[in-house]
């Protein structure tokens, strides 16, 4: 029976962070244009795609809201804002279950 329930609430653990909201506001504080934005989950290896796509970009004084939940249940995830003055800004370790935003300045 201790077996069953380590099992059920381990099980139940997995559900609840699988459910967590994982959407986050990125805003662009810096006086220059954010031309790429890059985030992987602690279970990546690299950066992965430009989450702009080929088009957009990030203004200052603009936010975009990304939603974190790409199904694999990861809440730590590290991010990349690339702007167009070459300049990089990267936040590492970030838990996207709880934080709400990021404010690049």
């Amino acid at each position: 029976m201790r077996i069953i329930v380590t099992v059920f609430v381990l099980f139940i653990s997995t559900i609840a962070a699988q459910a967590q909201n994982r959407w986050m506001t990125i805003e662009n504080a810096t006086g220059v244009t954010m031309m790429e934005f890059y985030a992987s989950n602690d279970g990546q290896s690299n950066w992965g795609r430009d989450w702009f796509g080929p088009r957009d970009v990030l203004y200052s004084g603009q936010y975009i809201e990304f939603n974190f939940d790409d199904g694999s249940g990861y809440c730590i995830w590290d991010m990349r804002a690339v702007f167009a003055d070459g300049e990089e800004a990267i936040w590492n370790q970030v838990n996207v279950c709880v934080e709400s935003g990021w404010r690049i300045r």
